[in-house]
């Protein structure tokens, strides 16, 4: 699987942002495609994931109420609404996906795919 991030950019706060993430190769039934960001001298961090199939999602308590992930399965695309940004908000946001697995969504090493990353900043 290949993933492919887009849709970042500079914005004020409060404002909002829509990141894409394409997919190429054969995504099971069950995967989980998902969200992490990394801000400047911080680890990376879990933002949101969502099942392929179910549509189920998780969410990190500080994306919870601003942000949605969704997916459109006919387009292999899965996207992060986010809305009301903050200044803390900025960072590289990575797409990435798992295959099935019983795992939290929240643990990094879990997941077996990773795309470039893709810059988001909120200015004040």
């Amino acid at each position: 699987v290949q993933l492919q991030a887009s849709g970042g950019g500079l914005v004020q706060a409060g404002g909002s942002l829509r990141l894409s993430c394409a997919a190429s190769g054969r995504i099971f039934s069950n995967s989980a495609l998902g969200w992490f960001r990394q801000a400047p001298g911080k680890e990376r961090e879990f933002v949101a994931a969502i099942t392929w199939s179910t549509g189920g999602t998780s969410y990190a308590e500080s994306a919870r109420g601003r942000f949605t992930i969704s997916r459109d399965i006919a387009k292999k695309t899965a996207f992060l609404q986010m809305n009301s940004l903050k200044p803390e908000d900025t960072a590289v946001y990575y797409c990435t996906a798992r295959n099935p697995k019983t795992l939290s969504y929240t643990m990094r090493s879990s997941y077996d795919y990773w795309g470039q990353g893709t810059l988001v900043t909120v200015s004040s």
